[in-house]
């Protein structure tokens, strides 16, 4: 994961954290590369409870891999300039100082690191996203480190925007665990329905806020995931889904399926299966995916749509050789 720079406010409102939830500078997850980025996530409205997981978005996605922002003020500039050359002799390190000098303090194009323009905007420079850092991804923010005035757009491709901004916060979205609640539960039948449905309380809308206020620049989106079916595989293909498909949608309270009730016996389940071969003192496994709706919404007015994501879990099902019972 990205290393952030992150700040934590609790409150009504929203918790702040960095990249991954952290709450601080910390090294990220590939080659112990350690990159600070100024973008927090709101989480308060996230996905919470006993179990949660991260969506795996359907169809082709590409999240970006870097992308360029404000990081210093000239004094910051200054110091950080000081950082990176604070290192011993090697072939050619010569020559990169003097090409660096020249461009940030002798005046090609900045002169004392553009300290006479102090609070009128600041260098950008490139944050990766190490683990999805592949390739030629390098070559997508080889610009260095360039100076941006306050209100002025970027001059490059691959600034931070509000669509960047929604796409880093999907990343960050967590969704509960797809545990459903089944009739007759844990153990069914053959030939005998299973009703499977998930509880409105359970599944609602979650969203998660990606930030940026720095210097003259504050942007932010707003990603919001929201259940939209629930895909039941039976573990087995001796088995009938209802519907067909076993594609269960969303009903308009929120739920999913419905729950059984003494006297539907004989009632065809809107969402659940019937399984024809016992599983012969085993169990199948039965696997519950719900599809998450992807939107977002920029604070500049853009918005847009992004990727479903999907995210499920198995439990196991006993099916018993009966082939009639009383409900």
């Amino acid at each position: 994961m990205l290393a952030a720079s992150a700040s934590l406010t609790v409150g009504t409102a929203q918790a702040e954290t960095g990249f991954g939830g952290s709450r601080g500078d910390t090294t990220s997850g590939s080659k112990d590369r350690t990159i600070t980025s100024q973008v927090t996530f709101s989480t308060s409205d996230n996905g919470s409870g006993k179990s949660t997981g991260t969506l795996a978005p359907v169809g082709s996605y590409d999240p970006p891999a870097c992308w360029y922002e404000p990081r210093w003020t000239p004094e910051e500039y200054e110091k950080e300039f000081e950082r990176r050359w604070d290192i011993g002799h090697f072939s050619g390190a010569a020559e990169g100082y003097a090409a660096e000098k020249s461009r940030y303090i002798e005046g090609e194009p900045y002169k004392d690191f553009n300290k006479d323009k102090s609070g009128e905007g600041m260098f950008w420079g490139t944050v990766y996203d190490w683990d999805r850092l592949e390739g030629g991804d390098y070559l997508a923010c080889s610009q260095a480190d360039f100076w941006v005035d306050n209100g002025d757009d970027p001059p490059v491709d691959n600034a931070i925007d509000t669509e960047t901004l929604a796409k880093l916060a999907y990343n960050e979205i967590q969704v509960p665990d797809t545990q459903i609640s089944l009739a007759p539960e844990g153990t069914t039948k053959v030939n005998l329905p299973t009703w499977a449905w998930l509880d409105k309380a359970d599944f609602h809308k979650v969203s998660v806020t990606a930030s940026l206020n720095v210097g003259g620049w504050n942007l932010s989106a707003t990603t919001t995931a929201k259940p939209v079916s629930l895909k039941l595989e039976p573990g087995t293909a001796d088995a009938t889904t209802f519907p067909a498909s076993g594609e269960c949608a969303i009903n308009s309270d929120g739920s999913i399926g419905e729950p059984w009730a003494k006297g539907k016996s004989d009632e065809t389940p809107p969402c659940g299966i019937t399984y024809l071969r016992s599983s012969d003192g085993g169990s199948y496994k039965l696997k519950a995916t719900v599809t998450w709706e992807i939107t977002w919404e920029g604070s500049n007015g853009e918005s847009g749509t992004l990727p479903n994501g999907v995210f499920g879990s198995e439990q196991d099902v006993a099916v018993q050789e009966i082939q009639s019972v009383n409900r």
